[in-house]
């Protein structure tokens, strides 16, 4: 019987220009806890986001990014994305489908509704394979969904939903919410 070897890597929970949310408890614990937890149980190995760039470039392995407001995000889930990153050597984004009504704003008016098939919300992981890794020179944001676009002005970006429990918080609500639908195993 053959076994894969597992796809090293690096990674780091983002809780930086979030506020306080990333503290808040879910089940008792910080939304950061949850997210580093899942993140250590995808088999990745963590790093500081104090880390210089260079360090990350000279180690030669994918980067990947869990966001601290999407911390039920299942470990598999980030390995999967790991590994199609690494597959494909193409970026790799989480992402949620929209389900808010979403409108057109023009000259003040609000306008047509926007069709949500064409709408995508990032989420979490933003994975980055070793190439991409080599060609910045830095990270170039911290908001996931920015950061999304600025990479995919330059690389191939591959989108893959995220399963409703990788869902991303915007407020202690949304952190409620998300305990009660994991309570209830949905």
């Amino acid at each position: 019987m053959e076994y894969d070897e597992p796809v090293a890597a690096l990674g780091a929970v983002v809780e930086q220009d979030r506020g306080s949310l990333p503290f808040a408890l879910l089940h008792g614990e910080a939304l950061v806890a949850c997210a580093s937890w899942a993140l250590g149980e995808s088999g990745v190995t963590p790093f500081d986001l104090g880390t210089a760039w260079a360090g990350l470039v000279d180690a030669g392995e994918p980067v990947v990014l869990h966001d601290a407001l999407c911390p039920l995000t299942p470990p598999a889930f980030l390995r999967a994305c790991l590994e199609e990153a690494v597959e494909h050597d193409a970026v790799v984004v989480g992402v949620r489908p929209v389900t808010d009504t979403v409108k057109h704003v023009e000259g003040g008016y609000v306008g047509a509704t926007v069709d949500r098939a064409d709408l995508l919300a990032v989420a979490s992981p933003v994975v980055l394979p070793a190439s991409v890794v080599t060609a910045l020179e830095d990270l170039p944001s911290n908001d996931f969904a920015t950061l999304v676009a600025a990479l995919a002005e330059r690389f191939a970006v591959r989108t893959v939903e995220a399963p409703p429990a990788g869902r991303r918080v915007g407020s202690v609500d949304d952190v409620r919410l998300l305990e009660a639908l994991d309570q209830s195993g949905r």
